[in-house]
């Protein structure tokens, strides 16, 4: 496997290679600050690594954006779909993408911040995924509300261990997703991802992140589409890991 190459001094840390995968829906004024924000800390760490950004058939500027970036620096790579295909399918898709050890999830959006990731780094010699927790959600009463009540279900439901189960700052070993299979294109996927991990037997570590408010863009995760689909992938999963006839995932 050839890797990216790394800039700046000899990584100290314990990420060997990293792809951060960005999932990405008109996200046109975020993304190369995001890109840019994820390549400085690739750099200021010394770690081999890559950017990849799944543009999910956006109707605005974001992939063009994202091709400029690409130009100037190769270790940033765009992969683009024609159709919108959901959250899930995007990132699924940067997963398939990404060639590093590690790999690092999370949003083009802003709201966290990728200096960060050094939290998660230091537990990547135990756990086989570090996921982050948001300390303090800048969202909206609604949504926290909302968040909270899916959080309970899902734990409930899955006996998950996780008190932030959505919070886009994870990274995970490589042989996670070569170990499990996931079928998710929507907004579920981190509940699947998480729960087949579980069963599988990977260790997770929680870890507390900061969040910040959006300011620019719209949010998509709370249109009724995407809700709707959330709870059939929910029934899907819970025939599925109880041997009821469900539909299986793919092969990992």
């Amino acid at each position: 496997m050839t890797l990216p190459p790394a800039y700046g001094r000899a990584s100290p840390g314990r990420l060997r290679s990293l792809s951060v995968v960005f999932p990405a829906f008109n996200e046109e004024d975020n993304i190369v600050p995001a890109v840019q924000a994820a390549l400085e800390e690739l750099d200021l760490r010394g770690i081999p690594g890559e950017v990849i950004v799944v543009d999910d058939g956006s109707r605005d500027r974001t992939a063009a954006e994202v091709a400029g970036v690409a130009r100037l620096d190769q270790r940033v790579r765009g992969v683009s779909h024609a159709d919108n295909l959901g959250y899930g399918a995007a990132l699924m898709r940067g997963v398939r993408e990404s060639r590093c050890e590690h790999i690092f999830l999370t949003d083009a959006d802003l709201q966290f911040d990728v200096r960060e990731l050094e939290r998660l780094e230091a537990y990547t010699d135990d756990y086989d995924i570090i996921v982050g927790y948001r300390q303090r959600r800048a969202d909206p009463l609604h949504r926290r509300v909302n968040a909270w009540a899916w959080n309970a279900l899902v734990n409930r439901m899955f006996r998950l261990g996780v008190r932030d189960v959505d919070c886009a700052f994870k990274v995970f070993h490589r042989r996670v997703f070569e170990r499990i299979g996931v079928a998710s294109d929507g907004a579920f996927v981190n509940s699947e991802i998480l729960a087949r991990a579980r069963a599988a037997g990977f260790r997770v570590k929680e870890v507390p992140v900061s969040h910040f408010p959006r300011r620019s863009g719209v949010q998509t995760g709370a249109q009724p589409r995407v809700i709707g689909r959330a709870w059939v992938e929910l029934g899907s999963l819970y025939a599925d890991l109880r041997g009821l006839g469900s539909r299986r995932p793919p092969s990992a």
